[in-house]
């Protein structure tokens, strides 16, 4: 095992990964791009659908204004440059979800370019991974592969065909799966605080395909790329990209060729299988869309949505650090959805504690919502009142892990926390001696213990506070029971909190 995993690393260090993302992104319409059926998902199957979206012969296409507004958010939101100017075209393929043989799309001509993501690299360093281009298209549908009739038949879902999505293509910038992955969660906060799309991958409306390949490292020139389609997780983005360049490696360690290709993720196997060739951009046929004119954006509708824009991630995770002296990781994990960072934002305004309310919404919050599976909108513990349980335990009215109990109990019973703290008889007990008297009674009753730590294993300190702790049923004050406890401890003879 060990020789494998050193064989693993030396080829690791002779090649470097190349990887650039495409995501998919469908953008927040109450409508089709084309059409005015409804952009919803859930519904029955092949129940929005129309005409103009099923690829009708003499249905003609009619742009949305609020799906072109909603990518001008995207590319704004992303430092994009949006043209002035951009030209829809067709990117004519045969699939049994597209119903026209061609998908609406954007080719040489796009609606933004050149803008940027910014992700951690480290301590407190951030880099900024490139965005090439932006441009938008109809999404195609979707092929059911469950039901009555899945043994020996596939179904054909609508529903979907005609959505507005943009496509949002990084420059091949990020060097492991590691980084990859920070760049789609950046891009993903991003979208989600310019109102732009969900984010719900599994839904969906956010899809991602991976372009890796590799080369020696210390050369310039690219490698030939595979790209990796059917990735519906964030889990397995990375699995997939770790799987694909030790395929890759292992090709070129054998003396071969990379092959330049389209491949699918099977998460079940944890590996990636050819689908097809990969095409290029002459097998699609693109040319301009004839049914619609050039999209024109004038400087006043791009200066409207910019000023419509909120806080963005990046500025907001500056702002939680030098405002609320957060460290660069805890601000950034706050910043990933701006329902969290607004909650966080609320508990540390009202219990004046910024550190405490990010150690808590980090941990016990976001661990709840995850067992949970459920929104934030929805939990039963208000920032308020999250507040009010900080508040007590910063009055030293209660214990830290007294507070993790009573939060429990505040999730499940919707109760704030002061009335919980009474009900159940929690305060915190700080009468130095009824501690004192704690203290006594666990160095009588531990004359070996109380030997070793007098030895100069001074660690055992911790275990002689957990005994005062359970005798006090966890409500003694930690720091005055440390107090009393090192006191007695370190006086001679046989070891008397009264000495």
């Amino acid at each position: 095992m060990a020789t494998a995993t050193r064989a693993a690393r030396d080829v690791s260090t002779r090649y470097e990964p190349v990887i650039g993302l495409e995501v998919h992104a469908q953008l927040l319409t109450a409508t089709k791009i084309f059409c005015s059926c409804r952009n919803r998902f859930g519904d029955e199957p092949n129940t929005n659908v129309c005409p103009v979206c099923l690829g009708l012969p003499g249905a003609l296409p009619v742009l949305s204004r609020q799906a072109v507004s909603l990518a001008i958010r995207a590319a704004l939101a992303t430092g994009c440059t949006v043209h002035p100017t951009s030209v829809f075209a067709r990117k004519n393929y045969f699939y049994p979800d597209l119903p026209k043989g061609y998908q609406i799309s954007q080719y040489e001509r796009p609606l933004a370019t050149d803008g940027a993501v910014e992700i951690a690299a480290g301590g407190d360093a951030f880099r900024r991974i490139p965005i090439q281009r932006i441009h938008m298209e109809e999404d195609a549908g979707k092929l059911l592969h469950e039901g009555p009739w899945s043994a020996d038949k596939s179904g054909v879902d609508y529903n979907r065909s005609g959505v507005p999505l943009v496509e949002i293509v990084s420059g091949p910038e990020m060097h492991s799966a590691a980084e990859a992955h920070e760049y789609l969660a950046a891009l993903r906060a991003v979208l989600l605080y310019a109102g732009v799309s969900d984010g719900n991958m599994e839904e969906g409306s956010l899809r991602c395909d991976a372009n890796v390949s590799v080369r020696p490292r210390g050369q310039q020139a690219l490698g030939t790329r595979a790209e990796i389609k059917n990735l519906n997780s964030f889990r397995n983005v990375s699995r997939a990209i770790d799987h694909e360049i030790a395929r890759q490696s292992a090709v070129l360690e054998a003396g071969g060729q990379v092959v330049q290709e389209t491949r699918l993720w099977n998460a079940d196997r944890g590996e990636t299988s050819s689908m097809r060739s990969k095409e290029d951009a002459q097998d699609y046929r693109y040319f301009p869309e004839p049914d619609l004119p050039p999209l024109v954006v004038d400087r006043a509708w791009i200066e409207e949505v910019r000023a419509s824009l909120p806080e963005l991630p990046a500025a907001k995770r500056r702002r939680f650090v030098t405002g609320y002296a957060l460290p660069e990781y805890d601000a950034g994990v706050l910043t990933l959805s701006p329902e969290v960072a607004d909650y966080f934002e609320s508990v540390a305004r009202a219990s004046g504690n910024a550190k405490a309310a990010s150690n808590w919404v980090m941990t016990e919050v976001l661990r709840k919502l995850k067992d949970d599976d459920r929104p934030l909108a929805s939990i039963p513990v208000t920032a308020e009142r999250l507040a009010e349980l900080l508040a007590l335990v910063d009055a030293g009215a209660i214990t830290g892990s007294t507070a993790k109990s009573v939060f429990e109990t505040m999730w499940a019973t919707g109760q704030d926390a002061r009335a919980i703290v009474e009900r159940e008889g929690l305060r915190q007990v700080s009468d130095e001696e009824a501690i004192r008297s704690a203290v006594a009674e666990v160095i009588a009753a531990s004359p070996e213990q109380v030997a070793t730590y007098r030895n100069g294993k001074t660690s055992t300190l911790g275990w002689f506070v957990g005994q005062v702790m359970r005798r006090t049923g966890g409500k003694a004050n930690p720091q005055l029971v440390n107090a009393l406890l090192r006191k007695s401890l370190e006086e001679p003879g046989p070891g008397s909190a009264n000495q």
